[in-house]
């Protein structure tokens, strides 16, 4: 298995060579040469795997430079009833008539960002040991990205993180979560801007060839292949629980901010998973759904960036949106480098409108939109656990309320559940008038000293930053 460059760097690359460095050397996205095609028998075969058994199944079609035993290992080491608190990993349920909820929020920081986290956080370790070699990561959050990839790498032999938020833009509960943490290897930095701030940064230090080789950045947001490779396995997991035979399609709803977590939905489905659908959940920063409605891509500025209530979702700029468009556009890497380089660059947009590429969204390859408001989030939440006695986050809610919007008969419609309420109490609090429960381990953690630096809107400020503290 080789993988490409989204914007037609000549250099094929192995599975561990991007594992440890994020994005291509042009700047642009890995994705494999070609997907692996998964028929109606393997799924048959897979379908009674326990989730270790099946993520190393999916992940081996990808991974051909670790040892089968290894990888295979490090799937069990991963995905343990330990770690996530149920043997099923990620449980599915029905809420209502035909729509389910898949519980992706058992890990340690109660976010779905721990299911591909804490096997990235293995496999680096893996990988640096085998090389003898260090990394350092550097990340950008917009609330459960940062807690996930600390939680994952405190400890580790060979990793120092340096996890950059928008100061003020997380909640509480997200920001304690981070902040705690007095792991020597975790550096947290909280920009003075919004969350594409953060990722700007993160793009322009990893764009830096002479910085990152000298420091050896890497990255775990999901600009990273193999962190995107490990959110594909939830999808095929959902859909056995599902449904009973191998030819029945379904349907999800995925809250999307950048685009990560609905694009390992696109992979598997490219593999060849019956998916119908993939719905696409928006919040007010709403750039992704004004797309599939309209073919229009338009990036907005801090100051159009809404502060809203499912704040992990308060993002204007998608990195993984690149994946799909070079695929939607027949894998053209001279065109998606036009777009992404040239017209969004210049202008902050691209408009595929008229482009006959842009009707295979739908029609091809599945995606439809939705947009939700505080108000649909917080009076969603309220019907929820009114009806169903079951209490969501702000982001599941957006979820719910999209996949209502695109529920077809007869066909199961999963919303993938993002984070656990507690995570946004005050949203829980004016939606029920009272907080959510709260895991015992993390009972006043908004009270523990916080070990936190400000830093500037500034590339060179984080390149100090982790100059002097990398010698």
């Amino acid at each position: 298995m080789r993988y490409l460059s989204t914007r037609g760097h000549p250099d094929r690359r192995r599975f561990c060579e991007i594992l440890l460095e994020g994005l291509a050397p042009d700047g642009g996205l890995y994705l494999p040469e070609s997907y692996p095609q998964v028929d109606a028998a393997t799924l048959s075969k897979w379908r009674q795997l326990p989730y270790a058994e099946l993520a190393f199944e999916i992940l081996s079609l990808y991974i051909d430079d670790i040892p089968s035993e290894d990888l295979r290992a490090l799937c069990a080491k991963t995905y343990t009833e330990e770690v996530f608190g149920t043997a099923d990993i990620v449980p599915l349920r029905e809420l209502e008539d035909g729509v389910y909820l898949e519980a992706l929020s058992n890990g340690p920081t109660l976010a779905f960002k721990d299911m591909a986290m804490q096997l990235l956080g293995n496999l680096f370790e893996y990988e640096l040991a085998r090389r003898g070699e260090e990394l350092n990561i550097l990340g950008a959050t917009s609330g459960d990205t940062g807690s996930a990839a600390e939680y994952a790498m405190r400890g580790k032999k060979g990793v120092r993180v340096f996890m950059t938020s928008p100061d003020g833009r997380m909640t509480p509960f997200q920001q304690a979560q981070m902040f705690s943490l007095q792991d020597a290897n975790i550096h947290n930095l909280a920009i003075e801007g919004v969350f594409d701030d953060c990722q700007d940064i993160v793009k322009a230090v990893s764009n830096d060839l002479d910085f990152k080789r000298k420091y050896k950045i890497g990255t775990v947001n999901s600009i990273n292949w193999a962190r995107l490779l490990a959110q594909v396995v939830y999808y095929f997991a959902g859909y056995f629980q599902a449904t009973g035979d191998d030819t029945q399609k379904v349907s999800f709803a995925v809250p999307s901010g950048n685009f990560g977590n609905v694009c390992a939905g696109h992979v598997a489905r490219m593999m060849g998973l019956p998916i119908h659908r993939l719905v696409v959940a928006t919040n007010e920063n709403d750039v992704l759904d004004e797309f599939f409605r309209t073919g229009v891509y338009r990036v907005r500025g801090a100051a159009d960036t809404h502060e809203t209530s499912s704040p992990s979702m308060d993002i204007s700029k998608a990195s993984n949106f690149e994946r799909f468009v070079f695929d939607l556009l027949g894998r053209d890497a001279a065109k998606t480098r036009a777009l992404f380089e040239g017209e969004l660059g210049k202008a902050g947009r691209f408009d595929l409108s008229g482009d006959p590429a842009f009707a295979q969204a739908k029609e091809r390859f599945g995606f439809v939109s939705s947009r939700s408001t505080h108000a649909e989030r917080i009076a969603t939440i309220r019907d929820t656990d009114k009806r169903f006695a079951t209490l969501i986050d702000t982001h599941t809610a957006d979820g719910l309320k999209a996949a209502r919007e695109h529920v077809t008969p007869g066909e199961p419609m999963i919303v993938l559940e993002t984070a656990l309420p507690i995570k946004f109490a005050a949203s829980i609090v004016e939606a029920l008038g009272h907080e959510p429960d709260r895991p015992a381990r993390f009972i006043g953690i908004e009270s523990l000293p916080k070990r936190v630096i400000k830093v500037p809107k500034d590339v060179e400020a984080v390149k100090r930053y982790i100059s002097q503290h990398c010698d």
